[in-house]
């Protein structure tokens, strides 16, 4: 804290040594490149060594973002869920916690309506169970559905490195494993929600990083690894899954000419589907318990019952930023607070997030776009055009969807690491005049990335709150919870402390948007804490003597700050 402090500004007066901002860039840039000198001669041998060890490079790989998301406990704990997806996301996570894929509908439903949860036929989260699947082995393991979103993260930046074994040399593969530490570890929104990508991501990387070991060596075992990363991408992101295995065919088209080749690739078929059958079955058998029917989906059903609500589809708002809604206002303004913005630039900020302008910049740290040029020069081998090819693929699939987020093209995760790994690699390659000025390029881009890194996440880790709000403004990429914007906590707390069993009614303001407050267990009348929506006094009456052993709350999520105040007796 003391550093951070020490250079808290770039005004020479504001700190005592009277260092502007250019003598602060030229200070780093002179470090940066003392320690490329220092660092090849010392570290790089030692690198080699760890990357041609899977097992252990694996392993480091799947500690370092939990070891470092950890650290930072302290001043950023353990997320607490907001909004509908991670909501719907951990009453999914409940109900298969308790063995079941769906949960009876409750006799008085129309209390406990929310976004992304059907109540009828069965009360249920609209959602895929793979997501699901991997919060509740979190949860029952450690105690907390967010252990399964820390563990899903740590298996895809483990994974991404064997994918990358498959493609490239063991020692630009461990660069490709610490640049998904960087992009998607601790500071990442899949580290951070409860509803990120990253289980698809680690589909995504079994199935592409099968793909050249099975054109390589055809092996059972590969194709086993194929199996289970379409069965959890199927689990997961059903409708992708289209997309997933149209690249996977078009990755093997050129074999498939050559009649020696078939036999082989029928082979590694056969044991693929046998890997994502059991996967075809609990999706079925999800659906049929969900909706009662094998073939509707409940994500399906849940569209068919309430529509899209309009505030979903992240449409241009046509009037001026300045003349948001006094609610929008409201829900921009606790976001501003948290990052020292004002309410129009958060309010700009969020409609960018539903387009796909930024999904590059989430997928790539920004040194890396240099590198990006050089990976042109592989695209003369079929498998690297085929990447591209891919990334049109799933970019063009997902355009039908009215906004965007990155977890619908989470499964190409690894490609975008291969691309920009494969970039470097052919970049240091790269000689001028018998002078290899490549590798120090190469070099060099990797270490404005982990510099990238450890200064926002230094700002993190050691930065007060005045320097962490004062610097949130400029953050582009991470996306850590801190502060209590939306009120949830002091709430959650509130409730917490008083004894006894909970009933809060939730009476949303006029202009209410989709932040909602409505969310509970798969087993609503066993939790400590019931939600429920303030349907007006006389039908609140009705819940009421439901409940007759529950000390009963209002709050008002829409007041700024939200209140909580005790009713009745």
């Amino acid at each position: 804290m003391f550093l951070f402090d020490f250079f808290r500004s770039f005004l020479p007066l504001h700190n005592p040594i009277g260092f502007g901002a250019g003598d602060f860039i030229e200070l780093a840039l002179v470090a940066l490149l003392v320690s490329l000198v220092l660092l090849r001669a010392h570290v790089e041998p030692a690198f080699q060594r760890l990357a041609a060890n899977t097992g252990w490079s694996m392993l480091l790989l799947a500690a370092l973002p939990v070891a470092l998301r950890l650290l930072l406990l302290a001043r950023h704990p353990v997320p607490t869920p907001a909004g509908g997806d991670s909501f719907s996301y951990i009453l999914l996570a409940d109900t298969l916690r308790h063995f079941r894929l769906a949960n009876p509908p409750h006799a008085l439903a129309q209390f406990f309506e929310t976004v992304f949860v059907l109540q009828e036929p069965s009360y249920s989260s609209i959602y895929p169970l793979g997501q699901g699947l991997a919060l509740a082995l979190g949860w029952t393991i450690f105690g907390h559905p967010w252990a399964g979103v820390v563990l899903s993260v740590a298996a895809l930046c483990s994974l991404c490195y064997w994918m990358l074994r498959g493609w490239t040399t063991p020692g630009w593969a461990l660069v490709g494993g610490l640049l998904a530490v960087m992009e998607f570890g601790p500071l990442s929104e899949w580290m951070n929600i409860y509803w990120g990508g990253a289980v698809a991501a680690t589909a995504g990387c079994l199935v592409f990083g099968a793909l050249p070991r099975l054109r390589n060596q055809p092996r059972t075992r590969d194709a086993v690894w194929l199996g289970l990363g379409l069965a959890i991408h199927l689990l997961t992101r059903p409708y992708e899954s289209i997309f997933l295995l149209l690249s996977v065919i078009l990755f093997f088209l050129p074999a498939l000419r050559q009649p020696s080749q078939r036999s082989r690739l029928l082979k590694t078929a056969a044991a693929m589907a046998l890997v994502v059958l059991p996967a075809v079955g609990l999706t079925l058998l999800q659906n049929r318990e969900v909706t009662g029917s094998w073939t509707t989906i409940p994500y399906a059903l849940s569209r068919y019952q309430y529509g899209v609500p309009t505030t979903f589809t992240f449409q241009p708002n046509p009037t001026p930023h300045r003349e948001l809604t006094a609610q929008q206002r409201l829900t921009y303004e606790g976001q501003a607070e948290a990052h020292g913005e004002d309410a129009d630039t958060m309010a700009k900020y969020f409609e960018r997030l539903g387009s796909r302008a930024l999904f590059l910049r989430f997928f790539l740290l920004a040194p890396l776009y240099l590198a990006l040029p050089a990976f042109l020069v592989a695209l003369r081998e079929y498998r690297f055009a085929w990447v591209p090819i891919t990334l049109l693929i799933f970019g063009l699939g997902t355009n039908f969807y009215p906004y965007f987020f990155p977890q619908y093209i989470a499964a190409t995760t690894c490609l975008l690491v291969l691309i920009g790994v494969t970039g470097l690699e052919r970049l240091s390659r790269l000689k001028l005049r018998g002078i290899p000025v490549g590798q120090f390029s190469a070099r060099l881009l990797v270490f404005l990335c982990a510099a990238h890194f450890l200064f926002w996440y230094g700002i993190h880790l050691f930065a007060n709150e005045n320097l962490l709000l004062a610097m949130g403004r400029y953050e582009t990429w991470d996306f850590i919870d801190y502060g209590d914007p939306e009120g949830r906590i002091s709430i959650n707390q509130q409730l917490a402390e008083a004894p006894g069993k909970q009933l809060v009614f939730v009476r949303y303001g006029p202009q209410h948007t989709f932040r909602e407050w409505v969310h509970n267990a798969a087993d609503i009348d066993s939790a400590p804490v019931v939600w429920a929506l303030d349907l007006g006094a006389d039908e609140d009456q009705k819940l009421e003597r439901y409940y007759p052993d529950r000390t009963v709350w209002l709050v008002e999520p829409d007041a700024r700050p939200p209140r909580l105040v005790r009713i009745g007796p």
